[in-house]
């Protein structure tokens, strides 16, 4: 701003840009200005555009606001928009010959930080992470607080598990140091909302300071965090981040957990959204989510999603959440008790925050009492006899008898959810609120019966007594009755149909009404807080009901889906098999109207016998489908849930991945086969002997020989890997079916598919053996090719078929080797040998076709083995 500028300054301006300038150049700022919020200058222009406001122009400075009781309305709009805001309020009442009333930022709201729960989506955490990063940079520090809940987790990973976490936790706000600030754009390649913070905060010492002094304990050991010193690091700065916009009151915050990958199931990303687990590919689709969410609390939803992100690999902890869903499945009655009694209760984890920050209502402590209600309810109704595992589950409430009759005894049961409305706490609580309340209400009656007496003294029948926040209490007076108004009425106000009058005795009744109003809300704020001070000894009790609550949900959103879909209890074991009979996709068998509709499939994987299956098969026939729903529930019964089958047996599975389908990522210039490659190499690079894979048309990036070699070489690595994971692999090449000769662990099946003349029906049954036929020009042909494409490409088919090629082996160290197969791997070392010869790094174009032209002879030779 020039000279000339701040010369033009009004002191309101002024205090706004002294304001303004303690905050980050995106950080808007909400200044009150009456009953308005105000922003100036670029805010003011960025506003107009994001909430739709009029933007107008005073002395050469923008202007756009909006009233004072919308903010509810449009904060969630800059915040969902990406930026930070400061809200600035008048912190006193305007006064007479004092220029400028003091003002204060008494919140500063960002996308990671807020209990707003207009802004708060209640089925999902929103996360604000830290990362730190060492100078050798293997090894970062993440940590995650959701404020809305007080859950708080660390870790200490490589940096390619922390970009899973990322991916997994969706935070909504990211913070690192400003000295890294080139190697996190590179690392999270603009896709989350960042913060930049200070160097100096991402200390040891300070971190480690702040954390103790925060859980008034002497150490981190009892958290069991006390080695990661990356993490606690990362978790300071979070709490750096809370006290620096303004979030003091956090006592909600009371523990910090490790995020223990070893401790869960495995899957990247990429198999995340190649099984539709939380998204379809598809706007309109379905997704996993969709069939299987059917909680009823907000608590139960996150915790669910929670549970299909980590799923477990602990057999006992699995088998309890099993044994529980086939109590609730077995005890109908029960079951749909319960969940009579979960729609009564709310959101208890973030009513818990409020509490903590000061922001909870009325109503809403309400809420909190009828879900506390509900609770002693469930846990009084659970019979040991009835349901032995339920009854474990409802013991371990905690007694919090004393906050709910607090609340009911304080809070009135019809209270608004602003306090400031008033009459909000319970007549007979407070004697001295009483006496002022009956004196308040006893003016106010006092007033009635002046307008009666007034209507009869000046023979006004339509006389009214009216109050606004301008004049105050006042008659009004029609235009055509003026002429009846007493002479001392002092008129205040003229307005086109009626007129405005003072009177001594008005005014005196208003500044006694004015009087009790104000200790009324200064007494009933004072109970509240006293109340709220009450409840915040009790949180940890509430938080462990809150938990608890949600994990009951989850449990009997299992057992629902269970009934629905008819759905059975899997078996887990130690051993390296999978067992699945007449297994079904759940997703796509909710698309068929009749439950019958759908063509349940059986399979069995083991590494002694049936290691790999190789599944053949045209475009629709069913392969990708069975994939997935194969990995679905492994998935399904990992996280304690009930299974769509008839029987499933299977050994524990620590890690699942897949590689379905590919396409460009232009952005980084890389192809679909790159793309298939890198996802692909992530795979063979992070295999364990207790890994599920399922493969999807490797290779078909490429050129067919390319594609065909690829996949064989990954199935041979697969198979002679001494982890040997179990993987299904479906493919277009029926050149890899030969495989199973070889390789004794492999096994070949296809969907089944019937022809009659020149139709084909998909059957979708995989049946053992391989597929003789790809049915791709039948396929061409249903799909609306015209008829003399298909007609053309039989007759390219025809003559393609007349060659037989084969594919080289290197298992000549097999068992069963042969002559033929002595000679294939002669040939296939004189191809080696002929390879090794070329240096790539000087030969010309013209040389490479020569070269390929060559070894197209040598392929020749060897078809003809």
């Amino acid at each position: 701003m020039n000279k000339k500028n701040k010369k033009e300054e009004t002191p309101l301006i002024k205090q706004y840009n002294n304001i303004k300038s303690k905050y980050t150049e995106d950080t808007i700022l909400l200044f009150q200005v009456g009953d308005f919020y105000e922003t100036f200058g670029k805010d003011a222009i960025k506003c107009s555009k994001i909430l739709d406001i009029i933007l107008t122009k005073r002395s050469n400075i923008y202007l756009a606001g909006f009233p004072y009781h919308s903010l509810n309305t449009y904060l969630p709009k800059l915040i969902q928009s990406g930026h930070r805001v400061a809200i600035c309020d008048q912190l006193e009442e305007p006064q007479k010959g004092k220029n400028i009333v003091k003002r204060g930022v008494v919140e500063l709201v960002t996308p990671g930080i807020t209990i707003n729960e207009k802004i708060l989506q209640t089925k999902f955490n929103n996360f604000l992470a830290s990362i730190h990063v060492n100078n050798k940079k293997k090894k970062l520090g993440f940590s995650l607080l959701d404020i809305s809940t007080g859950e708080f987790f660390l870790a200490e990973e490589k940096k390619e598990n922390i970009l899973q976490y990322l991916k997994h936790f969706n935070p909504s706000e990211i913070l690192f140091q400003k000295k890294e600030k080139k190697f996190f754009n590179q690392f999270l390649k603009g896709k989350y909302y960042t913060f930049l913070m200070e160097d100096w905060i991402f200390n040891y010492s300070f971190a480690y300071e702040k954390l103790i002094n925060h859980f008034q304990t002497n150490s981190l050991k009892g958290f069991g965090i006390d080695d990661l010193k990356l993490g606690i690091i990362a978790s300071g700065v979070i709490l750096s981040y809370l006290h620096d916009t303004q979030y003091y009151k956090i006592k909600h915050i009371s523990t910090i957990q490790r995020i223990k990958k070893e401790e869960h199931m495995w899957i990247d990303d990429f198999t995340f959204k190649n099984l539709e687990i939380f998204h379809s590919f598809n706007k309109e689709g379905v997704a996993l989510i969709d069939v299987i969410d059917k909680t009823i609390t907000p608590m139960g939803s996150r915790l669910l999603k929670n549970w299909i992100l980590f799923p477990l690999i602990n057999i006992l902890h699995i088998k309890k959440r099993h044994d529980i869903v086939q109590e609730l499945f077995s005890n109908p009655s029960i079951h749909k008790w319960i969940k009579k009694k979960l729609k009564k209760i709310s959101d208890i984890e973030r009513m818990i925050s409020k509490i903590a920050i000061g922001k909870i209502s009325p109503r809403e402590l309400i809420a909190l009492h009828q879900s506390l209600i509900s609770i002693v309810e469930i846990q009084k109704k659970i019979s040991h006899k009835e349901s032995k595992k339920i009854v474990k589950i409802v013991n371990s409430f905690q007694n919090c008898d004393t906050i709910s009759e607090q609340i009911i005894q304080t809070i009135q049961p019809d209270s608004s959810h602003h306090i400031e409305k008033g009459n909000i706490i319970v007549k007979g609580f407070s004697k001295k609120l009483d006496e002022i309340r009956n004196l308040y209400f006893s003016k106010k009656e006092y007033l009635e019966k002046l307008c009666s007496i007034e209507q009869l003294n000046t023979g006004i029948q339509n006389l009214k007594i009216r109050h606004n926040n301008i004049i105050g209490y006042y008659f009004e007076v029609k235009i055509s009755k003026k002429h009846k108004v007493p002479s001392h009425w002092i008129r205040k106000q003229t307005l086109s149909n009626s007129e405005r009058y003072l009177t001594e005795e008005l005014k005196n009744s208003e500044l006694q009404i004015l009087n009790a109003e104000q200790k009324i809300l200064f007494l009933e704020k004072e109970i509240f807080q006293n109340l709220i001070n009450q409840i915040l000894k009790h949180i940890k009790p509430l938080q462990k009901n809150a938990k608890i609550i949600a994990k009951l949900d989850v449990l009997c959103s299992f057992s629902t889906i269970a009934l629905e879909n008819n759905y059975i209890k899997p078996k887990i074991n130690y051993s390296f098999k999978l067992h699945i009979k007449e297994g079904r996709h759940p997703v796509i068998e909710k698309q068929f109207q009749s439950k019958t509709s759908y063509i349940p499939n059986d399979i069995i994987l083991d590494k002694s016998d049936q290691q790999i299956l190789i599944i053949t098969g045209p475009n629709m026939s069913g392969k990708s489908a069975f994939l997935r729903q194969t990995a679905i529930i492994i998935l399904m019964t990992h996280i304690g849930c009930f299974v769509p089958a008839t029987y499933v047996k299977m050994g524990l599975i620590d890690k699942i991945f897949s590689r379905i389908g590919a396409s460009d990522n232009i952005s980084l210039g890389e192809s679909t086969f790159m793309v298939e490659m890198n996802e692909t190499a992530n795979i063979l690079n992070n295999i364990s002997k207790r890994s599920f894979l399922i493969l999807d048309e490797i290779g078909r990036g490429t050129s067919t020989s390319d594609g065909i070699s690829i996949a064989w070489s990954i199935i041979e690595y697969l198979h002679e890997n001494s982890l040997k994971p179990i993987t299904l692999f479906a493919t277009h090449y029926h050149e890899l079916n030969k495989m199973s000769n070889f390789f004794k662990r492999i096994k070949n099946y296809h969907f089944y598919v019937k022809k009659i003349d020149e139709d084909i029906i998909f059957m979708r049954k995989l049946i053992d053996g391989a597929s003789k036929h790809s049915f791709g020009i039948h396929v061409a042909k249903i799909s609306g090719m015209p008829i003399k494409i298909i007609h053309r490409a039989q007759e390219v088919l025809k003559k393609i078929e007349k060659k037989n090629i084969c594919i080289p082996t290197t298992y000549n160290h097999l068992s069963h080797s042969n002559n033929k197969n002595k000679k294939n791997s002669l040939m296939f070392k004189k191809i080696i040998h002929y390879l090794n010869k070329i240096d790539i790094n000087y030969i010309t174009p013209v040389e490479a076709l020569v070269k390929i032209s060559e070894m197209k002879n040598l392929l020749d030779d060897l078809s003809n083995f």
